[in-house]
């Protein structure tokens, strides 16, 4: 067997581009442990990929599935130890095979190191160019390749958040991805929205909410409903510049040489980031070309609604998120005209145009402020609430765009107007800006603003009164109690109480951080650091926030007189790095004399100290003048116990500001709690009132339920009922045939038997001469032959007709009604009311007594030969079976009558 060849020679280059995927495969395991064995980024390993960055392409998208996964991980190697400049050059040749092959893969190891290859490149590179390179994949023929890319984007924003990565690109495209035919696509698209929603809340709405269906809103709203209550999300991982940041803030804090810098830039990085609204997601549009040339005329017409007309028109062209910026004096100066306008129409169209042009402006629209200001605020003279409100909301919108301290001067002025109704809503105004404000007040500003609630708390109503308490209050939030102090001075405890109880409710965002000790500008400041020597610590002094630095004090006669710790480096004496002084760090500026020393009899004894039985060795924990001056090589062998100040030692003011902010924080957290228990509380409500309406609603249906149960168990024994009598009708119908044909059999045997025994035929005598003889039968009648004109003698030619009709003599004689025709009538009349049985009685009756009484009399002989008609019977045959047809005709007339009967009994019983 041959050896096989070694591939492991060949430069990289070679083997990442080889025919063979398990020397591919090798290679790409070789570089991966290459790069993480590498000391830097400027190892020679990375040289190679450096230069062709177009072999992470077939690495990322190799055909061979195990070849894959490894390339993926090199490349993720790649990207975490080599530089940025190597992750900026491949960019453009692997993420499209990453989410080409990489994230669609069916290995999860391969799928996770494409996930991770992506996050890599958004922290080395720039992560607008990724998400670049991200967004032809959703427009992908495969829903698979969008499904796995809409994920990754999802992944990214939830690891860097949007203030990393821009999420505009990807707002606008999210419309597309709601309309594709792919569930999978929609249901991705449904989580990056949501995702987006956790960093933009409803500031996101605007780029494409307008776009979806009604039922795609609803949706989204239910999946928004669970995030919405959540805090805001953090960022997970952090890009190179921020590592980078992070690792020099990390070194200064582990400094000794920067211990008080420290505490401020921790406190930046703890600090909460600005709200992200529609204004820093939007594309600024510009309005100012869009206005149309008759707007200055109409907005000077002297009707009311040309006026109010081209307002409304402006309003509709600047309603967007985002204005660019443009000549907008004129509009301004017909919006402060307008103000004036005796229509509180137009006064209220024209205050939604400064909210939107200040919304849209930001900053921009500062310059415009001191036009609209004034007149805006002297409309608040107004007393309907509905011009109130829009005032307001634009008072609010300019507030937004310039400062507290741009429009403080206008609002003092107008908290001194004699209207009440401007001073009301200016009160409510300022609440607003204190409260909305991220910048704290400098100290006139908050004198004025002091100065001015004080003023209110005087005034003869109970509205101006407690809005001048919530004013002091919402500042006192923002500068704190012991700032707000001199300003409360002269205040009778009831008005303390209220401004109190405002500034536990009060939420404010600008809070005034309490600032550090501030080290000395200059070590050699020995002119200054001697006078110090004789003054006690100043209020500011002693309000600075607690060191860690467990290096005691001063005694309070020494307190400012670390400059002369200098004197000892003049002498050769190796001071220790981190021995402080009333808690400030001790620097020696070489070059500079050591400052003068003032020796005073409270600086070598301290009154809340006992004596120390050596002061050579404590001088240093005593201050610089208990050190000795003959001896200046003694340095104390170990730090000195932390003296007292006023009876409070290092230790206890660090606690005793510690338990300060814990008392601010609890105070906080009781009012989140309080404000989340009323919510509750709230809703608990509202869901006992929706219970009781169930309740409600569930006994109606159970009633309900019940009362048609009653009707259906009606119903069916009704039904019963109406079957047991259609079976009666069927079985007396059935038995009423029987008897007819039975009765119709027993008459022809009878007549049979008649003529079987030669009984002689019927004589017609003369009585009956000019008189028709009415047969029973009610269709047909006898008449002699003499009536009808007929020559024959023989009396068996009697003619049958019907009653009422012409005789052979022409004469229309009339005739009784006879006995089988009341029959029939009778028939009918049963038919109507039900009375089955004497129908069909009469009906059988009525079709025997025909039957018989139409029959021809046969003649017998006496030789008892066989019965022969007559030669009138033989000649009148044909009217005889004329007879017979009728009688049939009769009886299938009955016969119908009886199925119709049935019918109508059938039809009664539906209804039913």
């Amino acid at each position: 067997m041959a050896e096989e060849e070694d591939y492991s020679q060949l430069p990289f280059p070679d083997r990442f581009q080889h025919k063979n995927w398990k020397v591919r495969k090798e290679a790409y395991e070789a570089a991966a442990k290459a790069f993480e064995v590498s000391p830097d980024e400027n190892d020679p390993v990375f040289e190679p990929f450096n230069s062709d960055s177009s072999l992470w392409k077939g690495a990322a998208g190799d055909s061979n599935v195990a070849a894959q996964q490894d390339g993926l991980a090199a490349l993720c190697a790649y990207l975490k130890y080599g530089s940025v400049r190597g992750a900026q050059r491949s960019r453009s040749h692997a993420v499209q095979p990453i989410y080409e092959k990489g994230l669609t893969s069916t290995r999860p190891v391969a799928k996770a190191n494409a996930f991770e290859a992506l996050l890599l490149y958004v922290e080395a590179d720039k992560p607008e160019s990724v998400i670049e390179e991200l967004l032809p994949a959703l427009s992908n023929k495969q829903p698979k390749v969008i499904a796995a890319t809409l994920n990754a984007l999802t992944q990214i924003y939830h690891n860097f958040g949007v203030k990393i990565v821009d999420p505009k690109a990807v707002l606008k495209v999210l419309p597309k991805i709601y309309g594709h035919a792919d569930k999978n696509v929609r249901a991705e698209g449904q989580s990056l929205t949501v995702e987006l929603y956790r960093w933009l809340k409803e500031a996101m709405k605007p780029m494409f909410w307008s776009d979806l269906k009604p039922v795609q809103q609803q949706d989204l709203e239910k999946l928004f409903e669970k995030v919405k209550e959540e805090s805001s999300p953090k960022q997970e991982r952090f890009t190179r510049v921020q590592q980078a940041q992070m690792a020099t803030a990390h070194h200064a804090t582990t400094d000794d040489t920067a211990d008080e810098e420290a505490i401020p830039a921790e406190a930046e990085v703890e600090e909460e980031p600005a709200d992200i609204d529609a204004f820093d997601l939007a594309e600024p549009v510009d309005a100012a070309s869009k206005i149309p040339d008759s707007f200055n005329d109409n907005i000077a017409s002297s009707k009311w609604k040309d006026r109010k007309d081209a307002l409304d028109e402006l309003l509709k062209i600047l309603d967007t998120p985002r204005l660019k910026e443009g000549p907008y004096d004129d509009i301004v100066r017909a919006f402060a005209k307008s103000m004036k306008d005796a229509n509180i129409a137009v006064v209220t169209v024209a205050a939604n145009c400064v909210e939107k042009l200040a919304l849209g402006l930001r900053k921009g629209f500062s310059r415009y402020r001191s036009q609209i200001m004034t007149p805006m605020m002297e409309r608040l003279k107004e007393k309907k609430q509905s011009v109130a409100d829009a005032l307001g909301a634009a008072m609010d919108a300019v507030f937004l765009a310039t400062s507290l301290s741009d429009n403080l001067p206008e609002i003092l002025a107008m908290l001194t107007n004699k209207n009440p109704n401007v001073k009301g809503e200016t009160i409510k105004f300022l609440v607003r800006c204190l409260r909305t404000t991220r910048d704290v007040p400098s100290k006139e500003e908050q004198k004025q603003i002091a100065e001015a609630g004080t003023k209110l708390l005087t005034e003869s109503t109970e509205q101006m009164r407690a809005g001048g308490a919530e004013i002091m209050g919402t500042l006192m939030k923002i500068i704190g109690e012991r700032a707000m102090g001199p300003h409360l001075d002269g205040l009778d405890e009831i008005r303390k109480t209220k401004i109190k109880e405002y500034f536990d409710t009060a939420e404010v965002r600008a809070k005034e951080k309490p600032k550090p000790i501030a080290a000395p500008k200059a070590a050699a400041g020995g002119k200054k650091a001697a006078p110090g020597a004789k003054k006690a610590p100043s209020k500011k002094a002693a309000a600075a926030p607690p060191l860690d630095d467990p290096a005691p004090l001063q005694p309070k006669p020494t307190a400012k007189a670390p400059p002369k710790t200098a004197a000892p480096a003049k002498h050769g004496l190796a001071q220790p790095s981190n021995l402080k002084l009333g808690g400030l760090k001790k620097t020696a500026v070489s070059g500079v004399s050591s400052p003068r020393r003032v020796i005073s009899p409270a600086s070598i004894v301290d009154e809340d100290e006992p004596p120390q039985p050596s002061p050579s060795k404590l001088g240093a924990g005593r201050g610089l003048t208990a050190r000795s001056l003959a001896k200046p090589s003694v340095m104390p062998a170990s730090p000195p116990p932390a003296p007292r100040d006023n009876g409070i030692s290092v230790a206890e003011r660090a606690e005793l500001e510690d338990l300060r902010l814990e008392r601010e924080r609890l105070l906080s957290l009781e009012q989140t709690l309080r404000a989340q228990n009323n919510k509750l509380s709230n809703q608990i409500s509202e869901l006992q009132n929706q219970n009781a309406q169930l309740i409600e609603d569930h006994t109606r249906d159970v009633l309900q339920i019940k009362a048609k149960e009653t009707q259906l168990v009606r119903a069916r024994g009704e039904c019963d009922i109406l079957r047991s009598e259609v079976e009666s009708i069927r079985k007396d119908s059935e038995r009423y045939k029987r008897e007819v044909s039975r009765l119709g059999r027993q008459s022809i045997g009878r007549d049979r038997d008649e003529m079987m025994r030669g009984r002689s035929q019927p004589h017609y005598d003369d009585s009956y001469n000019n008189t028709d003889v009415y047969d029973e039968n009610p269709r047909y009648t006898v008449s002699s032959p003499r009536l009808n004109g007929n020559n024959s003698s023989r009396p068996d030619s009697a003619a049958f007709q019907r009653p009422g009709s012409t005789t052979s003599n022409g004469s229309n004689r009339p005739q009784a009604l006879p006995r089988s025709q009341s029959n029939l009538s009778g028939l009918s009349s049963a038919d109507d009311h039900g009375e089955k049985e004497n129908t069909n009685t009469g009906d059988a009756l009525a079709q025997a007594a025909m039957r018989r009484k139409i029959s021809p009399p046969l003649n017998t002989t006496s030789a008892g030969r066989s019965p022969q008609r007559p030669a009138s019977d033989r000649t009148g045959a044909n009217g005889e079976g004329e007879s017979w047809k009728r009688a049939a005709e009769v009886t299938s007339q009955l016969k119908a009558r009886i199925e119709a009967m049935k019918a109508r009994q059938g039809l009664t019983k539906a209804t039913y």
